[in-house]
């Protein structure tokens, strides 16, 4: 039996409406789930790309890049390989400001490399990059303090080396 793991998939797409609805569409119309999805335009124009992470195994994988493959405004799909990939994604998060817990969050600030985006007497806007476990270690550091609100991206990743996805 096939271990549950993380994938990420990198999709290069036409750059025009309705093909992220026809992307999303296929998964939905297969149940499977979507962890996360970022998409933005390319160095070309004409030409998106969509991360998306989601869980399964080896064969529920599989099953989806051969779905996704088959679409018309698919040019590329690449499963994103571990050690040769860069990944990285992004959160803003607002905590309470404070005289009494003011020092201590700027500690955490300091220590995970984070810069404040915004500063109020009530409130530090945080912004932070890394890895996911790096973002959620962040998360759950600053929690005592108050979290007013934050938003996360989703992964965005890249091939390490001079390979690219429109080569694959």
């Amino acid at each position: 039996m096939d271990h549950i793991k993380n994938f990420v998939i990198s999709v290069l797409v036409s750059n025009h409406s309705g093909v992220l609805s026809r992307v999303t569409g296929m998964f939905t119309r297969r149940g499977f789930n979507i962890d996360t999805l970022t998409v933005g335009e390319t160095e070309s124009p004409e030409f998106s790309r969509i991360t998306i992470t989601m869980h399964g195994d080896e064969a529920v994988c599989d099953q989806i890049v051969k779905q996704l493959e088959k679409m018309y405004d698919v040019k590329t799909v690449q499963v994103m390989k571990g050690s040769k990939t860069v990944v990285r994604e992004l959160l803003l998060i607002k905590v309470k400001n404070t005289s009494e817990t003011r020092q201590d969050v700027m500690s955490v600030i300091d220590a995970f490399r984070a810069k404040i985006s915004d500063y109020s007497p009530e409130a530090l806007i945080i912004e932070i990059r890394g890895a996911s476990s790096k973002i959620d270690a962040f998360i759950e550091l600053v929690k005592p303090y108050g979290i007013l609100e934050m938003c996360r991206t989703g992964l965005v990743a890249l091939e390490r080396g001079g390979s690219c996805l429109k080569d694959a």
